[in-house]
């Protein structure tokens, strides 16, 4: 079973680089049938049903399935830990498994797994009575699809709020983003070809929407900065002439006097100056 397209990125993106040296296929199977071949003593036809083909139906649960890794060390096997994170589309986790295994055992490539691994789930998948070659399956999960479907699926991932969220909140930091565009893009099969082209566009719309949300917020900081510098500028206007004290005895005088501070009534307007002197303090402090 050919899967070198999608192994071949996993291995540029995630293991850029290694040290040369032999590949121990033993590690390697069991590294992988960690992940392809839980329960596989009472079913045969496991690896097909984790990593092949869904056409072989879904692995029979049992409260007696474990890993045929149990027992094994962990340098060289996936941790039931990893596994509650596996993908349960067959192409998705044998291309997750792959990529843990080649991190847990840099001697060995995508054609190490390929030369190796492939035959063992092509096994599984005649004793689960699966009768189209491994060929024809490689072709199928090999397949692109269209630049907008992988973007649309991508981003839709990306801006999860488990993930960078609507506004790239989470993701300020270029580290924060190549995490989670980087566990998008696995997710996505098939769309190896438009990785490049589909981070840029998404790294543009991050840089936007966060440079929008700091013009926003200084939009805002600027917007109450104007309106008190507005309202101090309409107080000391007022004070200009003592216009703002004389426009309150008037007003003081007008509905709070009887006589409405008229001649001969010359103790009216003396209270309403009293109670509109505090004008007098307030003015003296804008000065």
């Amino acid at each position: 079973m050919k899967k070198h397209a999608i192994l071949f990125s996993i291995y540029l993106l995630f293991v850029p680089t290694f040290v040369f040296g032999a590949c121990s296929v033993a590690n390697l199977n069991r590294c992988l049938d960690s992940v392809c071949a839980i329960n596989i003593g009472a079913n045969p036809a496991a690896r097909c049903q984790y990593c092949g083909s869904a056409s072989a139906g879904t692995p029979t649960k049992s409260t007696a399935m474990k890993s045929v890794s149990a027992g094994s060390s962990a340098k060289y096997t996936i941790s039931d830990k990893e596994l509650k994170m596996a993908p349960t589309d067959p192409g998705q986790r044998y291309v997750w498994g792959t990529k843990l295994c080649l991190e847990k055992l840099p001697d060995c490539t995508p054609d190490d797994v390929t030369d190796n691994y492939d035959s063992l789930i092509e096994q599984s998948c005649k004793a689960a009575g699966i009768s189209a070659e491994m060929a024809g399956l490689a072709k199928k999960i090999n397949t692109q699809k269209t630049q907008n479907s992988c973007s649309t699926e991508i981003n839709a991932c990306v801006i999860d709020t488990k993930r960078c969220n609507a506004n790239y909140k989470k993701c300020e930091s270029d580290a924060d983003f190549d995490k989670y565009f980087a566990e998008c893009s696995i997710a996505s099969t098939r769309c190896e070809a438009f990785i490049t082209d589909i981070k840029k566009t998404l790294m543009s719309s991050r840089n936007s929407a966060i440079a929008n949300a700091d013009k926003l917020l200084k939009n805002i900081i600027n917007a109450y900065k104007n309106a008190r510098e507005q309202k101090l500028a309409t107080a000391q206007n007022s004070c200009k002439n003592n216009k703002a004290k004389q426009d309150c005895v008037e007003r003081v005088c007008k509905n709070n006097m009887r006589n409405k501070c008229a001649t001969g009534f010359e103790y009216e307007k003396t209270v309403a100056n009293e109670l509109c002197k505090f004008y007098d303090t307030a003015c003296e402090r804008l000065k």
